[in-house]
């Protein structure tokens, strides 16, 4: 659960990067502190989610959750196209996450 949320977080603080790149003024520097706290709560979860995991898992899947989060949230957010090849490698992805979830101990 602890890695979940880490992964989760992860995604955070890349829209907050995303949404960085939009804003102007004294905006882009919210976003900015947002992407430094997210970072901080992702990295001390993913820290805490090593303890009981095997490194190599753990970083799979942190990456992994990130990387699926962060490209679903583009889509809605960010209106990035939607394309069969783009769903099908996330589709991919997520079926090798759950797939090194699933042979480690």
């Amino acid at each position: 659960m602890i890695l979940i949320v880490a992964g989760l977080f992860e995604t955070a603080f890349a829209l907050c990067l995303g949404k960085a790149k939009e804003a102007t003024g004294a905006a882009v520097y919210w976003w900015y502190a947002g992407f430094v706290v997210a970072l901080l709560i992702s990295m001390i979860l993913l820290v805490k989610a090593t303890q009981t995991l095997p490194i190599g898992t753990a970083y799979a899947v942190w990456t992994g959750i990130g990387a699926v989060g962060t490209v679903v949230a583009g889509i809605f957010l960010f209106r990035e196209p939607v394309t069969f090849w783009r769903m099908f490698f996330l589709f991919t992805l997520i079926g090798s996450i759950v797939g090194l979830k699933a042979v480690s101990n």
